[in-house]
């Protein structure tokens, strides 16, 4: 089942994690989870409203999670730098984050592992599932133009924002001169055609509804750092995998048959994203979403490529260990 989405809640949380993730969170764990009607394991797990997560959306329509049984609630939060403190608390027993989220957590020795990948880019920067837009007629034309802009991204100081700098690098420009502005990826379209921000980052749906109402894609952030970015992966906390470890191997299971269906059914996957975003979307733009690519298998080096990215815009206090939160 789906629960409603408590954003404004949850934002404080997410700009402190990336600030400063309280160290009082290593003291604190995943609770363990419920037993449901039939004997299922009740697990609550954090998601995004975006392309990203419909495999785990199809898995629980297609009952991969009960053969495992598992009964999956989804909580939607505004980004994964939400939902790493959500699951670290014990709010939720598994989560959704970028990697980017999950690399900072781990230098503030939040107590947090990957159980499972999540989404990959593509290897095509004119056929992502990311893109930075600006508004027809605007006079930036390439990534180098953003120097001195307002950029919004869904999460400051994360991984589009080191994502979007390498893109700019790439370019030629300076990406130190960009202002970036945080906004929720359904408000950054119209943030832009207002004039509010000069451009903006977003993932599908709202890229294709943003080029489908005129505005220029400048190209994808994500494969500008690494083509098939490993950008998110599903994790849990450190406490609950050694208490439910059981649990942790069913939805690691039962998830990995969801990203390998979802790889192979890219129509079905169009179908179930209108039923968990946050927007109307009409026949013209599914049928145009770029899709990105769902594996089981886990990017390690996409993973380091990342953290060293995220190490050059200094966002770390220390050098993450890459292998420390990987299983």
């Amino acid at each position: 089942m789906n629960r409603s989405p408590a954003r404004t809640a949850r934002r404080g949380l997410a700009t402190a994690l990336v600030l400063a993730l309280p160290l009082a969170l290593s003291a604190c764990g995943g609770g363990s989870a419920d037993e449901g009607a039939g004997g299922a394991t009740e697990i609550t797990v954090g998601v995004i409203p975006i392309v990203d997560v419909a495999p785990i959306y199809l898995g629980v329509e297609k009952g991969f999670f009960t053969e495992q049984g598992l009964d999956v609630s989804l909580e939607l939060d505004q980004g994964g730098a939400a939902i790493v403190p959500a699951v670290a608390s014990g709010q939720y027993q598994f989560g959704f984050s970028n990697t980017t989220s999950l690399l900072l957590a781990q230098t503030q020795d939040v107590p947090i592992e990957v159980v499972t990948a999540g989404v990959n880019a593509t290897d095509d920067p004119a056929a992502d599932m990311a893109g930075v837009l600006v508004k027809a007629g605007s006079d930036i034309a390439s990534p180098k133009d953003l120097e001195g802009k307002k950029v919004a991204v869904n999460t400051l100081k994360n991984i589009n924002t080191t994502t979007t700098n390498e893109l700019v690098r790439q370019d030629g420009g300076d990406p130190t001169k960009i202002e970036y502005v945080e906004l929720a990826f359904p408000e950054i379209g119209p943030a832009i055609e207002k004039g509010d921000v000069d451009a903006g980052q977003v993932v599908e749906p709202f890229l294709t509804i943003g080029t489908q109402g005129g505005m220029t894609d400048l190209g994808s952030n994500f494969v500008a750092a690494d083509p098939g970015l490993a950008v998110a992966e599903y994790f849990t906390s450190t406490s609950y995998a050694e208490s439910d470890a059981d649990t942790v191997e069913a939805f690691t299971a039962a998830m990995n048959e969801s990203l390998d269906y979802a790889q192979q059914h890219p129509d079905e996957v169009k179908k179930i994203l209108p039923t968990y975003t946050d927007i109307d979307i009409d026949e013209e733009v599914l049928a145009e979403l770029n899709m990105p690519q769902w594996s089981s298998e886990i990017d390690t080096e996409s993973i380091q490529k990342l953290a060293d990215l995220s190490k050059a815009d200094s966002l770390f206090a220390k050098d993450p260990d890459v292998d420390a939160l990987l299983p």
